[in-house]
């Protein structure tokens, strides 16, 4: 007989209730957003949901940061200025080659 593997959930129960609460607050119109505003996403309902479990104390897997970026710290990074131009500013109407003409 194999040995039975220990619950390997990533999410406790707890979790997944605080999930369907917010899924049914965004159905309903009432979940809000940090901001205020009314969410609509259903990821960001689900996001919110898992941020409330995590606040709480559930078994939530700890955030994700974004993009690992290869790039070094700012601080060791050359900053980089738009490049000033001089001379007459471009209106930005391109001119036609071509005069217009009435015709009758």
């Amino acid at each position: 007989m194999a040995a039975r593997k220990k619950s390997g959930r990533k999410y406790g129960k707890s979790a997944s209730k605080r999930v369907g609460s917010a899924m049914r607050r965004r159905k309903k119109g009432t979940l809000k957003s940090g901001s205020g505003r009314k969410v609509k996403s259903r990821k960001q309902a689900i996001a919110i949901g898992l941020s409330e479990a995590r606040s709480k104390g559930a078994k939530v897997p700890r955030k994700r940061g974004g993009k690992k970026s290869t790039r070094k710290s700012s601080s060791g990074r050359k900053k980089t200025g738009r490049k000033k131009t001089t001379g007459r500013k471009k209106t930005g109407r391109k001119k036609s080659g071509r005069k217009s003409s009435s015709r009758s």
